[in-house]
């Protein structure tokens, strides 16, 4: 009985020196001391800032395997990039057409080593993006961890943190939205400055993308900002390769097979020609009759061109087809409509029919009254 009453009194006293889940430090202390201020002291002064340091070197371990985890994601990304363009550079010198364009295939890489840095800095700024996160993350739980060390009552602190992130959820919520759709368009490579894109609403050359907007300047020199989280489709004209496609109409008079190979010369001129805004990249193609309309036969050609290229393709093409046409006597057709008349003869129409009525006296009452 004496034990038990000794062994609940050493326990108040340890409850009362270091609290009701007393720490090994603070414990192991007042076994040796018997003392409660030494105990708390040693508690406050040796436990708890190895506890913090252990959750800081913890903060600091994960912090850095994130963020390498991001840094070989960013690489990938900018090696599988730099592959695609040195890959696309060495198809372009392939295929010959660059042998007798010298300059033109100097530029031509000079703007694919453009567009493969402008990538890699893209890649590279989204990595940063993402590590700053990762590290505020997760530094601030370790932060919140560390004052629940201390006794800091963070009951308060969650509640009013979690009141600040709904409003500022619901207030920012197209923030947040436009931001993560950045994210994904620069993780994805959709689109870069100098693509000619359609976004819907606006369409034109990208001059600046961020990971809020997109900066586009259409035909008509307007500049459109288009939050990234309004972007349901995006339309790239300037990957890989592009495509003109021309329905010439001529009249219903005109020799289809006649029309069809003038049309096919022309196209194939514009090809041996290689213009600088217009290269044909493979011998176009007569796609046949597309539509019999009220006024004209359209036959459809097409011509595999640069990318972006497509419309000055489109216009030379044209031009010429109107030089030759001329030059061919086939006639461009007009709006025609024909009248039919319908004349009805003479013999069918009915007469009508003439009433006679009688004389009338002088003396006013007609004849045998």
């Amino acid at each position: 009985m004496i034990g038990l009453l000794l062994t609940a009194q050493a326990t108040d006293s340890l409850a009362e020196a270091c609290g009701l889940d007393p720490g090994f430090a603070c414990e192991w202390v007042f076994d040796l001391t018997d003392n409660g201020t030494l105990a708390r002291f040693s508690e406050w002064v040796v436990a708890k800032p190895v506890k913090v340091l252990l959750i800081l070197f913890v903060a600091f371990v994960v912090n850095r395997l994130v963020r390498r985890g991001i840094r070989r994601l960013v690489d990938r990304l900018v090696e599988d990039r730099t592959h695609k363009a040195e890959e696309r550079q060495r198809d372009e010198v392939e295929d010959g057409r660059f042998a007798a364009f010298h300059s033109r295939a100097k530029q031509k890489a000079q703007l694919l080593t453009v567009q493969s840095t402008r990538s890699k800095q893209r890649a590279e700024s989204l990595g940063t993006v993402l590590r700053s996160i990762a590290s505020l993350t997760i530094y601030s739980m370790a932060a919140i961890i560390a004052l629940a060390e201390f006794g800091v009552s963070l009951g308060p602190l969650v509640a009013g943190a979690g009141i600040v992130g709904v409003a500022i959820g619901f207030g920012a919520q197209t923030l947040v939205k436009d931001f993560l759709s950045g994210i994904f368009m620069l993780i994805e490579d959709q689109y870069g400055v100098g693509d000619v894109i359609d976004v819907g609403e606006a369409a034109g050359v990208v001059e600046e993308v961020s990971l809020r907007t997109t900066r586009i300047r259409d035909v008509n020199g307007t500049v459109w900002f288009v939050p990234n989280g309004e972007i349901r489709r995006i339309g790239n004209k300037s990957q890989q390769w592009a495509r003109a496609v021309l329905d010439v109409e001529v009249a219903y008079d005109t020799d289809i097979n006649h029309a069809s190979a003038v049309i096919k010369e022309v196209a194939d001129g514009l090809w041996t020609d290689q213009l600088e805004n217009a290269t044909v990249l493979e011998e176009p193609q007569i796609w046949g009759v597309e539509e019999l309309g009220a006024s004209a036969i359209a036959i459809r050609v097409v011509l595999k061109v640069e990318p972006g290229e497509q419309f000055a393709a489109g216009r030379e093409m044209r031009r010429r087809l109107k030089d030759a046409f001329d030059a061919e006597g086939i006639d461009i057709p007009f709006p025609q409509r024909t009248v039919w008349l319908h004349q009805i003869e003479a013999e069918s129409v009915p007469q009508p029919v003439e009433r006679t009525t009688p004389a009338t006296p002088a003396g006013g009452a007609p004849e045998g009254a």
